[in-house]
């Protein structure tokens, strides 16, 4: 319960700073001028970067105890420079906006989907043979689009690990379970990805993206659950374990009112998107009341469905707060070190700053839109910038204007967001699940590769794929 009591504070001392008065100037005035930023100002970012990558593999026992000091170094390493060049005004505007108006939202979606979902457990005996196995990607694919991917990675990766816990080779599992639920099959829905919530809240209409990205959608699943069912049915064959009868039981739900808990998500950020009550300002940083409402409910929500469910049945879900604690406490550190990576890419779209020619890859010669190009930079810079702002980015560069993105321009829309969800399954922090994913399963005893390991499987296989995809579609 600390954490609610944490989270009340929290509100407690926005509260506050909603009914004080501003006191400096307009907000545009105080934010950074990306096109005077050199590539130094990424070093934070990078530093980060390499830390989740690497000291894992050196050290994994003081990263595990440590890596929140190590993500608040990096980010202090930012913020310092920042109060020294641009001054306090300026930094503090920042680190507010950042915070306020995307942090925030994200946690919060990201906690009430993984507190509510964790109480949902699936009883019962299974088999983790490849047909149970391809089975229940599937269904966690599926539901990812319309739960959230972190709902639906969090309501499906516990039963896959206990229906293979006596496997003896698992980690290709939740590596395909990372492509697939946490990522590709976020793809219909503002509810599935963080970059198409982001886009939602930008003016996108819900269901934009369920019939404008269904078809690359389904390519890249079937190719990704045919190489599954081929690997995992190759390895099992080299495999000897079986079930005893004895033990089996039947299959069972527990916490199924979770599930209109879960509606009930999907309700409040349709609201926040269709209701319009009007903005609150902190800090010169406009914030829409229905967000307010949308976020509160979501706590709310949180808090009844752990009231409310059996502690019995989340310990033997496995719930354990570590791995939502890992990915607050990475990304609080992310979102701060790339206030100057997207600075510059901001400052890219005028064709200015050290990061110009990312602009200039864009767009051909006639000022028109690379259709191929924007899924390509989008998705790569998704994968290590973290893809819900890269997103945010490149819309922006496409122009901004939700309803000609939608229409005259839906090409270039369908690139930025398939690049921006397909390509978040390529490093451990492109998507949050992933890392919530990795963390659940390394508690489980699952053997997961390292950073660059985890690469290695992600562009061997995805890759080629996203080439197709180019290919076929754009």
């Amino acid at each position: 319960m600390k954490i609610f009591k944490k989270i009340s504070a929290l509100l407690a001392t926005l509260f506050l700073s909603l009914i004080s008065k501003p006191v400096f100037a307009q907000g545009h005035e105080l934010a950074i001028n990306g096109a005077d930023l050199s590539l130094w100002w990424v070093l934070p970012f990078v530093g980060l970067l390499l830390s989740i990558a690497v000291w894992p593999l050196a050290n994994e026992e003081f990263w595990d105890h440590h890596f929140g000091k190590i993500t608040a170094i990096w980010a202090v390493s930012l913020v310092l420079p920042l109060l020294i060049f641009t001054g306090f005004e300026t930094t503090l505007y920042e680190i507010l906006h950042v915070y306020l108006g995307e942090y925030i939202p994200f946690i919060v979606l990201l906690f009430a989907l993984f507190v509510i979902s964790g109480g949902i457990r699936i009883t019962g005996s299974l088999r983790g043979t490849p047909a149970i196995n391809t089975l229940m990607l599937i269904i966690g694919t599926l539901l990812s689009s319309w739960m959230g991917t972190t709902g639906a990675a969090m309501l499906m990766i516990r039963p896959m690990l206990r229906a293979n816990e006596k496997r003896e080779n698992k980690k290709h599992m939740v590596i395909f379970f990372i492509f697939l639920v946490c990522n590709v099959g976020g793809s219909l829905t503002p509810i599935g990805d963080p970059p198409l919530f982001l886009g939602f809240l930008h003016g996108i209409d819900f269901f934009w993206t369920t019939t404008h990205l269904f078809f690359e959608m389904f390519f890249v699943i079937v190719i990704l659950i045919a190489l599954y069912y081929g690997l995992d049915s190759y390895l099992f064959s080299k495999e000897d374990w079986s079930v005893d009868e004895s033990e089996k039981e039947p299959l069972g739900i527990e916490g199924p009112f979770n599930f209109i808990l879960l509606a009930g998500v999907v309700g409040f950020v349709i609201f926040s998107g269709v209701a319009e009550f009007g903005t609150v300002e902190i800090y010169h940083i406009p914030i829409p009341i229905q967000d307010i409402i949308r976020d509160l409910g979501l706590l709310v929500l949180s808090w009844i469905s752990w009231h409310y469910t059996s502690l019995e049945s989340r310990k033997a879900n496995g719930f354990t707060w570590f791995p939502i604690k890992e990915v607050g406490y990475l990304f609080a550190g992310i979102f701060v070190t790339i206030l100057t990576p997207i600075s510059m890419l901001e400052a890219a779209q005028e064709g200015a700053g050290a990061l110009a020619f990312i602009h200039d890859g864009l767009f051909n010669a006639a000022g028109k839109p690379i259709d191929a190009m924007f899924f390509w930079i989008t998705g790569m810079l998704s994968a290590f910038l973290d893809n819900a702002p890269t997103y945010l980015i490149f819309f922006n560069a496409a122009g901004g204007h939700a309803q000609e993105l939608m229409t005259t321009f839906a090409d270039t829309l369908i690139a930025i967001s398939s690049g921006a969800v397909f390509f978040g399954a390529i490093t451990y922090i492109g998507n949050a699940p992933n890392f919530m994913v990795k963390s659940i399963a390394e508690e489980a005893g699952v053997d997961m590769p390292s950073f660059g390991g985890y690469m290695v499987w992600s562009v061997g296989i995805l890759i080629p794929i996203y080439l197709l995809v180019t290919w076929i579609f754009l």
